[in-house]
């Protein structure tokens, strides 16, 4: 896996595909086993699945990861809340045991009005949050065991589970300032969605450096980073499109921030469109501003714009 305290190559860039939409349908878990295990045969690094509303991500991979050899499988992301880090640790150590040690584990907050309005949690505190979620779990995951006590977490305990395997890799969803700090001190990386190039560039990297360095902990730095993608040539109407699919994360307050950074108006101004060689040169972009990762999220409207826009993907592996 690259890591890289700066600017690289798309040939350095890790190329991945963010998933979503594979295993939601009738095909169920068959159609996603499907879908990673032709983005392993062509070449791709990383496959990553959200955990949404659907399919439960962590168990999903588990069954997929027994299916499909080779292939990094990656959460993108488990929100913290509703799972006690004691519980999300003995998940994680499952699955990495039973996929052979491939997972990366993708955590986020989520958003304030999930949190508060459908789950009925407190929303207080975020980044005091994380911090106690980081403590507990990374205890859990790389010796095992935990006494800690928080002002809103706590945990005192042991895990049996795969004592063999070692601790998945963790990654913060982690868009403004504090929250990258504190991934760059606890975690191993970010993960990144509705963030642009220059956001990345300007914000994202620098900050995360930072943060890594002040923390003697260069190797945590990895910057994998996700936007929307499609090749065609009608990109106009592919933007219209990304407008109205991705149009929630114009109005959630941390991406919009992340937008507002970029000077763009909305997700459809970020969203990666257009021919093969406009299409490369906005991914070039993205690993000019130090991501190590990209997670291609194709939303390509037919076959010919999905065929198009994995084989452009393809080609720059």
């Amino acid at each position: 896996m690259f890591y890289s305290e700066g600017a690289c190559s798309v040939s350095q860039m890790q190329i991945g595909i963010f998933g979503g939409e594979a295993g939601q349908g009738a095909g169920g878990i068959d159609e996603l086993i499907k879908a990673v295990h032709e983005t392993a045969d062509q070449g791709f690094g990383s496959y990553w699945l959200p955990q949404i509303f659907g399919l439960d991500a962590l168990t999903a991979l588990a069954v997929v990861g027994h299916n499909v050899p080779g292939i990094e499988l990656g959460t993108s992301v488990i929100p913290t809340y509703p799972r006690h880090p004691l519980m999300l640790a003995s998940q994680a150590l499952t699955v990495q045991s039973a996929i052979g040690d491939r997972l990366s584990l993708g955590i986020g907050l989520s958003h304030q009005f999930v949190i508060e309005q459908m789950w009925g949690y407190s929303f207080d505190k975020p980044v005091r949050h994380m911090r106690e979620y980081l403590t507990i779990l990374r205890a859990l995951l790389d010796e095992r065991t935990v006494q800690f006590k928080g002002e809103t977490l706590s945990a005192s305990g042991a895990l049996t589970v795969a004592p063999e395997v070692p601790a998945p890799p963790v990654l913060v969803a982690a868009l403004g300032s504090q929250m990258l700090r504190l991934t760059g001190r606890m975690a191993d990386g970010t993960i990144t969605w509705m963030t642009g190039p220059a956001t990345l560039a300007e914000h994202t990297v620098p900050t995360l450096k930072s943060a890594t360095a002040e923390a003697g902990r260069p190797d945590a730095f990895r910057v994998v980073a996700g936007l929307p993608v499609c090749v065609t040539d009608d990109a106009d109407g592919a933007r219209e499109r990304a407008a109205q699919v991705f149009a929630i994360y114009g109005q959630l307050p941390s991406y919009r921030a992340m937008l507002d950074r970029e000077g763009a108006a909305g997700p459809a101004d970020v969203a990666l469109v257009g021919d093969e060689k406009t299409v490369q040169a906005d991914i070039e972009r993205i690993a000019e501003a130090g991501a190590t990762d990209f997670l291609a999220a194709e939303f390509g409207s037919s076959d010919a714009e999905r065929s198009r826009t994995r084989e452009l993907l393809r080609s720059l592996l």
